[in-house]
């Protein structure tokens, strides 16, 4: 693989190339996912549910996700690499400022935080400071207790609108990426048209410059709930790196994620 830089995701979007995403969070998958043509690694506070048992992803540290961001990287060298800002780790600018150093040291290309206007001055102060940030919007696992439960998101009028704004507000504040979590497809299409900077969809439909899954739920291992908008590529192919070059190929050709992943 060539190098995965924020330039080249920007292209694929120019051209219509899909992005390929998948959360890694040690050097073999790493590798594993880099060999298969996987841009961009995602090291999802998402290990708080699926490596340490947690019922969400709120107990996890920063310290965690510099461990593993670091062992992906040692996988993937040539890889995109993206570091999750855990639950409260950048409730004021000052404190993301000392959060995403020890991230981008440990190897990240780029800082995922969750939210719209209330980040807008840190994701606009960290990007004059020369960290790349990833906006979240939508279903933002970290605000899981506010919403109630893991709920489709922007289903009104008002709330649609409200998401679009906020993705411009975001772009315009210097996000160079945005990942939209579980909302209706049609409003995926909007804000994806509206921007210029590459939208990643999950459970967001087909119509996004690219997709991520959690890798567990790719592999079906996942304990417990297995979310619709995941597909369980193992079961599909019966071999782990079959699995990762179907999940590519069909990301690619826009098979997946299909109508039955996807809400309306």
């Amino acid at each position: 693989m060539a190098k995965i830089t924020t330039a080249v995701l920007q292209k694929m979007k120019q051209q219509g190339d899909k992005i390929t995403s998948l959360t890694a969070y040690d050097a073999s998958f790493a590798k594993l996912f880099a060999d298969e043509g996987v841009e961009v690694l995602l090291i999802g506070d998402s290990l708080g549910m699926v490596l340490q048992g947690h019922g969400d992803t709120l107990p996890v540290t920063v310290q965690d996700i510099a461990y593993h961001t670091r062992c992906v990287r040692a996988g993937a060298p040539d890889a995109f690499v993206i570091a999750d800002l855990p639950f409260m780790s950048y409730a004021s600018t000052e404190q993301a400022f000392a959060s995403v150093t020890p991230l981008m040291q440990a190897g990240a290309n780029m800082v995922k935080l969750e939210g719209g206007d209330f980040l807008l001055p840190t994701v606009q102060a960290l990007t004059e400071r020369g960290v790349p940030v990833c906006g979240h919007l939508g279903l933002t696992p970290q605000s899981v207790h506010l919403f109630g439960g893991y709920k489709v998101q922007g289903r009104s009028n008002k709330q649609a609108d409200a998401m679009l704004r906020q993705a411009q507000a975001l772009q315009a504040a210097g996000a160079q990426l945005l990942v939209l979590e579980c909302i209706p497809v049609e409003l995926a299409n909007r804000i994806t048209a509206a921007l210029s900077i590459p939208v990643i969809g999950i459970g967001a439909g087909a119509g996004t410059d690219g997709q991520v899954l959690v890798m567990h739920d790719l592999l079906g291992i996942s304990s417990g709930y297995i979310p619709k908008f995941s597909k369980n590529f193992l079961q599909q192919t019966g071999e782990i790196r079959s699995a990762i070059r179907q999940y590519v190929a069909d990301v690619k050709s826009q098979s997946f994620p299909a109508a039955e992943h996807s809400f309306q």
